[in-house]
């Protein structure tokens, strides 16, 4: 899984617009998804911008604080979610923002376990991109960008905006160094509204340019004020090209860095392995027939919802020394296969999620699973639903 941290500045440098063209263009390989968190203190903009207010304020990131303090917040999490994918695929998908800055102050303490939550996603084939705005580094909110694996700096490629981002910068870069994993993974997104080259700017700041944006009012205005992203102008437009290379570039160097810092790897190729010498271990004598009693069957825990670890494999006593109210207990905890229980994969949808005009998301199933996310504002329902009018954005 790739964390990637999207910061702006002073001026409008157009941190969230780029956060938006990178989850509408990120690659994804068959099972993964990315999801965009809208961290900004200062507020979010996509439910008024891009989904130009046809989704209740009511989800987001404001609702954590208290399922924090709860010890709900990776259960919550899901419940907040709006999908986002311009086919509602659920591949694509968005964490509002708060609705008003006075809210910041309750997640002070709710930064650092949502950061642990999202790097809980990793399993299940999550990428995420956090939104911090201009604000979104400093206090206690500095957890996200040390915790990131990449930090994209949003820069407008104009004299005024590369004099007010220098000092923040370099502030960031100390911070990266001295209580993060390093600077090396600190990187420009330029915005090229200014006359100045990459290559200028990368030897100025002494940053690597992780892409560089084409300056497309027409087209930005998708993003921040709403529109069809599903038309093929849109899509093919130079803006979302270039979106669309950035996000490779950021992919390379998050790759980089974790071979780097020793995290999670692809499995290698398993090589053939010739089996050790059998040693003669002493016979045990048998149990009595009596005694003897057969192993309840387990059922396959490969990836476990955020809202919890997985089943602790802790060593069972041995079949003889269980006692009846402990195999009971125990068939409760771990039904047979086929009981209807999660089975490790996800997303499983049993029949056609019920979606309403009022509340554009999905409300979790009774099983300890994460629930789909809303769909888009104006997409369709699918085959099936209770026939009523979904938003899906223009």
């Amino acid at each position: 899984m790739t964390v990637v941290a999207v910061l702006g500045g002073p001026g409008a440098p157009g941190a969230t617009s780029s956060a938006l063209a990178l989850l509408l263009s990120w690659p994804l390989r068959p099972g993964r998804r990315v999801l965009l968190v809208e961290c900004d203190p200062d507020g979010g903009a996509v439910l008024a911008g891009a989904l130009e207010g046809r989704v209740e304020a009511v989800y987001g990131l404001r609702n954590l604080a208290v399922a924090d303090r709860r010890g709900l917040l990776a259960e919550t999490l899901w419940e907040q979610l709006l999908d986002v994918s311009p086919q509602g695929t659920g591949e694509r998908l968005l964490l509002p923002g708060l609705t008003d800055p006075a809210q910041a102050p309750g997640l002070a303490y709710t930064w650092e376990p949502l950061v642990e939550a999202l790097h809980a996603l990793e399993p299940q084939g999550y990428d995420v991109l956090l939104d911090l705005g201009r604000s979104g580094a400093n206090g206690p909110m500095a957890v996200l960008p040390r915790r990131a694996d990449v930090v994209a700096a949003t820069v407008r490629t104009t004299l005024r905006g590369l004099s007010a981002a220098r000092p923040r910068i370099a502030a960031l870069r100390e911070d990266l160094d001295a209580h993060g994993t390093g600077s090396d993974g600190l990187g420009l997104l330029l915005v090229a509204e200014g006359p100045y080259p990459e290559s200028e700017v990368s030897r100025q700041f002494r940053l690597p340019v992780l892409g560089a944006l084409t300056h497309a009012p027409r087209t930005a205005r998708v993003l921040s004020d709403g529109g069809d992203t599903t038309d093929r102008r849109f899509i093919r437009s130079e803006l979302m090209r270039t979106a669309r290379t950035t996000a490779d570039r950021i992919q390379d160097l998050a790759a980089a860095r974790r071979r780097r810092l020793g995290g999670p790897q692809p499995p290698p190729q398993q090589q053939p392995v010739q089996p050790p010498p059998v040693q003669q271990q002493p016979v045990q004598p048998a149990l009595p027939p009596q005694q003897v009693q057969a192993p309840q069957p387990v059922p396959p825990f490969v990836a476990g919802p955020v809202a919890g670890p997985a089943y602790p494999q802790q060593p069972q006593p041995p079949a003889y020394q269980q006692q009846p109210y402990q195999q009971q207990q125990f068939q409760q905890q771990f039904p047979p296969q086929g009981a209807g229980q999660f089975t490790g994969e996800w997303p499983i949808r049993v029949e056609a999620p019920q979606i309403s005009y009022a509340a554009p998301h999905i409300a979790p199933p009774a099983v300890p699973q994460p629930p789909a996310p809303a769909p888009f504002p104006g997409q369709a329902g699918p085959d099936g639903a209770d026939g009523e009018e979904v938003w899906r954005a223009r």
